[in-house]
């Protein structure tokens, strides 16, 4: 899942990217409001962590602008500001979500997953597709019941396909959502994963939309 991250304090934002990126997340990090403002509107997230005390602009003129824009990405403040009238304001301006600092990294990732989840219209903490069984807040899959092995990148693009059942993923759509903006990418990159989650999966799991991109198979 790709994240934007709007934090100015750098061994905060640092620790955030690091942390969660080990978790299987993607991570845009802008130490500024108005570049990260920006950001939204070149790239397509899944979610937003999103500072209040930032450098050029304020967090809370910034969350305002996007709900006018019509962005609906889930937002979540995180925020050395705790009382209770700020944590209202942000959540009145369209947060969807608020932690204040300090924090652990567990509890943001799971604050995430379930803004992510909710923005899909999925209520349940796990997602299905036939007998794979994808567990995002334990980075744990099944087949049938038995584990699976799978990497980050595996579980990652396996997570997207099944909150998009019913869609097809271009591979372009694909890269922007499993690898941040500095990462170099190589050419064939989302093809091998696709490949090895077939190989653990079924070969027609993952189905090929000629000239378009791929989609979930049958169930």
């Amino acid at each position: 899942m790709k994240i934007l991250v709007i934090e100015d304090d750098r061994l905060i934002g640092d620790g955030i990217k690091a942390g969660l990126g080990k978790m299987g997340f993607s991570i845009d990090w802008f130490t500024d409001g108005k570049t990260g403002q920006a950001a939204l509107a070149a790239a397509s997230y899944d979610a937003v962590i999103l500072d209040l005390s930032l450098p050029a602009m304020d967090g809370l003129d910034i969350l305002r602008g996007w709900r006018q824009q019509g962005h609906d990405e889930p937002v979540l403040i995180l925020t050395a500001r705790d009382a209770l009238e700020q944590r209202v304001t942000g959540l009145q301006q369209g947060a969807d979500d608020y932690l204040c600092k300090p924090f652990a990294l567990s509890e943001v990732a799971a604050r995430l997953q379930a803004l992510i989840r909710r923005r899909h219209g999925q209520l349940q903490p796990t997602l299905s597709h036939g007998a794979v069984t994808l567990d995002p807040g334990s980075h744990t899959a099944t087949l049938n019941g038995e584990p699976l092995a799978l990497k980050s990148r595996e579980l990652a693009l396996l997570q997207l396909f099944l909150l998009n059942a019913g869609r097809v993923l271009t591979r372009a759509q694909l890269e922007e959502k499993l690898y941040s903006w500095d990462h170099d990418v190589s050419s064939n990159a989302v093809e091998v994963h696709i490949h090895h989650l077939r190989k653990k999966l079924g070969s027609q799991f993952i189905r090929t939309v000629h000239g378009v991109g791929y989609t979930l198979g049958d169930s």
